[in-house]
């Protein structure tokens, strides 16, 4: 009986020295945490104005303009962190976002019939612009060229193999750019061609360097690419009915230095760009063919642009492009900045009173091997 008690006894001691050993060993359990406590906690991680901020995407936050979403639960804050890095990370397909203008590893290869480059242009301009584009990057690449104007030229034609008379008027109003763009649209997607790219015609375009761009995005994917001429997202006004408007804001890529539109996303475009579409749409901002193209793929779409510093308009300071890098500019322009002449600073063979444009200077840096360039060209 006595040896059956203290058995009893030992087992309960031990039992007894097991739960403490528990208890000191485990964490204390935290302290109750009121809902408004729990709020200025959420509040703290998002800022100050209360919008939480996922990591990768601080110049989206903080760009102006852009919507602010307040965070109510951890649950909803760590949801917003999963969608911010899947947003910043690479699009569908592996192409990787072109954040330092440099294009990336090759996803499909291109040829130059895969790509539709759209030149508008102006009767007025045909001689005094488009004659140097056909004596330089154009005669090269004709293939993949189609000029879109606005009147008939016979001499054009003969010397270029694809002009389209789009009956526009010759205004550089609104409803006339849009009224070419809708065009340039249109006959892209009849075309069959994997990607469209719109430039005008004091822009110099660098086949090669476009070819290794587009080429490191699938073009079945949603990729719009370009370089923005403002530093925030526009802000328009849009007219949703006959009495009703409402502010819309979106950035654009301005087509004084050209931009580019997969076939995915250009097909997703049609409801408001094709067949005449593109027009009415215009009106509904009120605003020009470059920034209705931003306004159907980034406010109606959802579709960001892509940014990339390859690309250059006469809106730039030109004489910062660095001459040793040329080769990988995709667009260059010229004309004025600042009241002063503006073009891309590069030593050639041609004088700047014989070649105000550089284009030929660039031209025979880029391919010395064309008949009508000088063969001691220094650079």
């Amino acid at each position: 009986m006595l040896k059956r008690c203290g058995r009893r006894l030992l087992l309960a001691l031990a039992g007894a020295l097991l739960a403490c050993l528990l208890v000191l060993t485990a964490d204390p359990p935290p302290p109750a945490v009121p809902a408004e406590r729990g709020r200025r906690a959420l509040r703290s991680l998002a800022g100050p104005s209360g919008a939480a901020t996922a990591p990768g995407l601080e110049a989206a936050a903080a760009a102006p303009g852009a919507p602010v979403r307040e965070v109510h639960s951890l649950s909803e804050y760590f949801s917003l962190l999963t969608r911010s890095r899947r947003d910043a990370g690479p699009p569908p397909g592996g192409a990787p976002r072109p954040a330092d203008g440099r294009p990336r590893p090759p996803v499909e290869p291109l040829a130059p019939r895969d790509v539709f480059i759209a030149v508008k242009t102006t009767r007025k301009f045909h001689r005094a612009r488009l004659d140097l584009l056909l004596e330089t990057w154009i005669s090269r690449h004709e293939e993949m060229t189609f000029i879109f104007t606005d009147g008939e030229d016979e001499a054009l034609a003969r010397r270029a193999g694809h002009v389209v008379n789009t009956n526009c008027s010759a205004a550089h109003s609104r409803q006339a750019l849009s009224c070419k763009m809708a065009v340039e649209y249109d006959r892209f997607i009849e075309s069959g061609r994997k990607w469209f790219c719109h430039v005008d015609d004091d822009n110099y375009v660098n086949v090669r360097a476009l070819l290794r761009l587009l080429g490191s995005y699938p073009h079945t994917q949603d990729v719009y690419l370009g370089k923005p001429s403002l530093d925030r997202p526009i802000q328009a006004t849009e007219r949703v009915s006959e009495n009703t408007v409402r502010p819309v804001h979106f950035w654009f890529a301005t087509g004084g230095a050209g931009f580019c539109i997969s076939r995915g996303l250009a097909l997703k475009m049609s409801p408001w760009a094709s067949g005449g579409h593109f027009v009415s749409t215009a009106e509904r901002i009120r605003l020009p063919d470059d920034c209705t193209v931003g306004y159907i793929v980034e406010a109606l779409l959802g579709v960001p642009l892509l940014r990339c510093g390859l690309f250059h308009s006469h809106l730039e300071n030109l004489q910062q492009v660095p001459a040793s890098e040329l080769h990988e500019q995709v667009t260059l322009s010229y004309g004025m900045f600042e009241n002063k002449r503006n073009a891309v600073h590069i030593k050639g063979p041609f004088s700047v009173e014989a070649d105000p444009s550089r284009f030929r200077s660039i031209h025979c840096h880029l391919y010395p091997d064309t008949p009508w360039c000088p063969r001691t060209a220094i650079f």
